[in-house]
């Protein structure tokens, strides 16, 4: 890949999504793409890149640019602190004000664990207390490839050894075919989460409501401090006053100077009465 190959895309990846590209990383944008070069029968990156970027080639080959480009590193459970938090003291709050319905967004939902966990949850703490939340979670990614297979809800049993195995037979049920080795959640869990496509560059989010419960972990790592001011701003009009926002670890809210106050390890809650 030339410098020059190499500096367009740089600019559509930090343009369009706002993930930085270092010169570090130019190794590894290589190495992903090759594959899309190879399937596509072509002879250089540089061929890639003008096709790419043709009239033609962007509507038919952005979304595989950009599923090379996202990492969707994502587990059940992932963090597990965090939903012991969210079962242990924000929902006991909620029941406690008489909160009936609660809106739940997972950011960066990926191919879906996120979301099912957090239903999960959800099951599990009215069986357990017998309090009813009407609940609704969203899940939003730019990748339709990962959000395809969230909306499938099917996952490798690998995958699913995250689950315990108690709530794996509540929440799961086995491929019929031993052979496949796959699982899938439950319906009536997977009509309780809702997944669609959203870029958090853009400027404005067609959500439409606010969010009781956020969880963003491990995505402004990938962002540039300006770019991390930027979203953070956008997500936080959507939390609701009272509302919980869940961070990944490696991650802070140190300079910001929104009315956001730290209540856990990487768990803020929005400034204003629920």
């Amino acid at each position: 890949m030339t410098d020059q190959t190499f500096k367009r895309f740089k600019e559509f990846i930090e343009g369009t999504l706002g993930i930085k590209i270092p010169p570090a990383k130019k190794v590894m944008l290589e190495s992903r793409f090759a594959k899309r070069v190879r399937a596509l029968g072509m002879e250089s990156m540089e061929e890639y890149c003008d096709y790419v970027f043709s009239p033609e080639g962007y509507d038919l080959e952005i979304q595989q640019l950009m599923d090379a480009v996202t990492t969707n590193e994502t587990s059940f459970f992932r963090e597990s602190h965090h939903f012991d938090y969210l079962e242990k003291s924000v929902l006991p709050e909620y029941a406690n004000q008489g909160l009936k319905d609660i809106n739940i967004w997972s950011v960066a939902a990926s191919t879906g664990q996120e979301a099912y966990t957090l239903a999960m949850v959800m099951e599990e703490f009215m069986s357990r207390t017998g309090y009813r939340f009407n609940y609704r979670i969203l899940g939003t990614d730019i990748s339709e490839t990962v959000l395809h297979i969230a909306n499938t809800g099917i996952y490798t049993e690998h995958q699913a050894s995250k689950i315990p195995p108690v709530l794996q037979r509540r929440y799961c049920r086995k491929n019929r075919d031993p052979e496949q080795k796959t699982i899938r959640i439950i319906p009536a869990l997977r009509d309780r989460v809702v997944f669609g496509k959203m870029n958090l560059m853009n400027e404005t989010y067609p959500l439409g409501k606010q969010y009781h419960i956020v969880f963003c972990r491990n995505v402004f790592i990938y962002f540039e401090r300006e770019t991390q001011k930027k979203v953070l701003n956008r997500i936080f009009r959507h939390i609701m006053p009272g509302g919980y926002l869940f961070m990944g670890h490696s991650e802070n809210l140190s300079n910001t100077e929104l009315p956001l106050t730290s209540v856990s390890s990487a768990v803020y809650r929005k400034e204003g009465a629920t």
